[in-house]
């Protein structure tokens, strides 16, 4: 068994763990990763190829950070020579009044407008028009803004990856869950399967598997989980092209009936289009629960609007996946960003990332993460995320 010390102890090895290691490493800060799977696994909420990159949302504070994170992800294609977005515009469209997970179209407009962030507005007739969509009801409004992106996420992961192979000062461990969190003094000592590390410092970012960590620090989030839906429809007509895209609808009975999806990309079956419900119908207990076969009756309902409403593809969908995420129990499901609660030792030394969707932001929340675990603190106004005082429970 080796014991060895570091400044910080990054637990979470996926994309927003490593993009903080990433950081650290910048900061010649003594760095550890500890993954409890491999790299690049296909286990929690980095799972899947792509992503969407968008800069609609109802919140300013959220649009101002998809704002921040544009120049950090132009940072990592020119650091590792790869490209990673692949910028077809967002399409926001639906019924005006529904109110979704993802927000809504009036009230995006409003924060876009505040921000003067550039868009154009659509009705139904203009969107199946430019968009290749069909049988909108003509109640149906739209928004388009072109600085949407197809992320391909799996490369961005393998790039931080490489980036944080590359500094001196990261380590990288997989297979390693972290088993014991002991308090020393102001140190933390952490036990693994393969060996006890020590720390200084403590950045938490394990995606849906947060509670399996903070609980050995005797607290807990209170958290829903979804194992999302994914399928890819094959291409009809080869020359179809979609933006990226989420229509907002009310639900009909199980239905939620909210969908987006993505163009096709070199990097992920090229002849397919992928869509996806933004909705699950029965939320799981435990990350544990998860499987990597999606919901037939979510499925099933994708397919019938994808037969309803969209052009150029076939109506059976012929690849299928699943991604895990945790969400906190609120209605616009907001990222958690926030250092662990006071009766914690050493709380001010325990940084944590937890629930919500944020690939899109993944190479800016990794200089936020580094920056609050080395500084205590971030020029980036993280206020709207310090939501531990709702959402953390001691045991």
């Amino acid at each position: 068994m080796k014991t060895e010390n570091y400044d910080v102890i990054v637990i979470g090895g996926g994309a927003i763990g490593l993009a903080t290691a990433c950081q650290l490493g910048k900061r010649k800060a003594s760095t550890l990763v500890l993954e409890q799977f491999t790299f690049v696994n296909q286990l929690g909420s980095s799972a899947g190829v792509s992503r969407q990159f968008r800069i609609p949302y109802p919140d300013e504070y959220m649009v101002q950070m998809a704002l921040d994170a544009q120049p950090y992800w132009d940072e990592l294609e020119k650091e590792t020579g790869t490209s990673l977005l692949d910028k077809v515009g967002t399409l926001w469209f639906g019924d005006p009044t529904v109110h979704s997970t993802e927000g809504n179209i009036a009230e995006a407009e409003a924060a876009l407008k505040a921000l003067n962030v550039p868009y154009t507005t659509l009705t139904a007739k203009e969107i199946e028009e430019k968009y290749h969509f069909k049988n909108l009801p003509e109640t149906y409004t739209g928004l388009f803004q072109p600085d949407g992106a197809s992320i391909n996420f799996k490369a961005a992961i393998e790039a931080l990856l490489n980036l944080c192979k590359k500094e001196e000062t990261v380590q990288l461990e997989e297979n390693s869950p972290v088993l014991k969190i002991n308090q020393i003094g102001e140190l933390f000592e952490i036990e693994t399967p393969n060996g006890i590390y020590i720390t200084k410092k403590l950045s938490i970012i394990p995606g849906p598997y947060i509670n399996s960590v903070i609980n050995l620090l005797d607290f807990k989030i209170e958290a829903t989980y979804w194992n999302m839906s994914s399928a890819y429809f094959k291409k009809t007509d080869p020359n179809i092209q979609y933006p990226t895209w989420f229509v907002f609808q009310n639900a009909i009975g199980e239905n939620g009936n909210q969908f987006y999806g993505f163009p096709s990309v070199d990097w992920d079956h090229p002849e397919y289009i992928r869509v996806a419900p933004d909705f699950v119908i029965e939320p799981i207990e435990e990350p544990s629960d998860r499987t990597l076969i999606p919901n037939p009756q979510e499925l099933g309902y994708t397919a019938e609007w994808v037969k309803e409403h969209m052009t150029g593809l076939s109506t059976e969908p012929e690849y299928t996946s699943t991604c895990l995420i945790a969400l906190s129990k609120i209605p616009n499901k907001e990222l958690l960003i926030d250092f662990a609660p006071k009766y914690v030792p050493n709380h001010q030394n325990i940084v944590l990332y937890a629930t919500g969707w944020a690939a899109k932001f993944t190479p800016f929340l990794g200089k936020v993460m580094a920056d609050l675990v080395l500084d205590g603190h971030t020029d980036f106004d993280i206020s709207p995320f310090q939501l531990g005082y709702k959402y953390f429970k001691a045991f």
